[in-house]
């Protein structure tokens, strides 16, 4: 068990490096010591996930399928089962929840949610989604990603448990969903709701209709909104580097807002070659990865 265990530390900080360095470093420099192995677990299992149901799979039926087999291992490993058969990047999820020793941990929190993300994005491409569906994958999104945030780096300290706990990645989640709005429409995800092109009577495609400015230029003030309140949340958490991150998240994020503001809502084109990451996984290490430019290690920030 022992050696399977660390083989599976290595697989993952061998597929995190292999995918993002900046995010390797990130993990290996922000994230408290003793959780950094599991950190590289999340990032890796997710980015073999992602890449799967994003990239790799033919159709949707071999799609849902997968998300499905993942979906009911979460839930057999949270049982107590130890599945025969697993492949290598399974082992991943499987070392997590048999090292996840608290009971409704932010870990857990991060994986339930983190996959209800990824369900979603496997049954979600190619159809129109509604109003209520992406509150809610904005919910799914939200929690993972914060209860991670706060799981990783100073898991110790106090953070409040107020509404507004998740209204920062919840804003970064709708700017994230206008700023790939054109490469993912291209690729089948739509992130406008149903109920409003139907009243407007326009097609996901007419993105630079005055309707759909109109829904961005909504989305943008409520995305301001929501980082106003995280703003205020995130002076309530007790640990340093975990502000230090939160607010280079909201930085980055606020710029782009700008961006989208200054061309009159009209959303950008995707960067040329830039590959489509799943939403949930980008948002969840840009958290980190976004914090380390103004981060130096073995500063006294440094979690023991």
């Amino acid at each position: 068990m022992e050696k399977g265990f660390e083989s599976s530390q290595r697989l993952a900080a061998s597929i995190t490096w292999a995918a993002s360095k900046q995010t390797y470093y990130t993990i290996r420099f922000l994230v408290d010591r003793q959780r950094v192995p599991d950190a590289y677990r999340t990032y890796a299992y997710f980015r073999w996930v992602d890449d799967r149901v994003d990239q790799e799979l033919p159709g949707a039926p071999e799609r849902i399928a997968f998300v499905e087999r993942q979906n009911a291992l979460v839930e057999c490993l949270y049982r107590g089962e130890r599945p025969a058969g697993l492949t290598n990047e399974e082992r991943l999820l499987a070392d997590l929840v048999y090292s996840d020793r608290e009971a409704n941990s932010g870990l857990q929190a991060y994986i339930r949610n983190m996959m209800a993300v990824m369900v979603f994005d496997a049954y979600r491409r190619g159809r129109l989604i509604s109003q209520k569906e992406l509150s809610e994958y904005s919910s799914w999104l939200a929690t993972a990603v914060t209860e991670a945030m706060h799981y990783f780096i100073g898991h110790c300290c106090a953070s409040p448990r107020t509404e507004t706990r998740y209204q920062a990645v919840t804003a970064a989640h709708i700017v994230h969903m206008l700023r790939d709005t054109r490469e993912d429409t291209a690729a089948g995800y739509v992130n406008i709701p149903r109920e409003f092109l139907e009243t407007h009577a326009i097609a996901a495609t007419d993105l630079d209709s005055p309707a759909y400015r109109m829904w961005v230029q909504g989305r943008v003030e409520l995305a301001r909104d929501y980082f106003k309140a995280g703003e205020s949340y995130m002076a309530q958490v007790e640990n340093p580097r975990c502000r230090l991150a939160g607010y280079a998240y909201m930085a980055r994020f606020t710029v782009e807002l700008e961006a989208i503001q200054r061309n009159s809502y009209r959303l950008p084109a995707g960067a040329p070659g830039r590959k489509r990451l799943g939403a949930g996984l980008r948002i969840g290490w840009d958290v980190l990865s976004m914090a380390l430019s103004s981060f130096r290690p073995g500063s006294a920030l440094r979690s023991t």
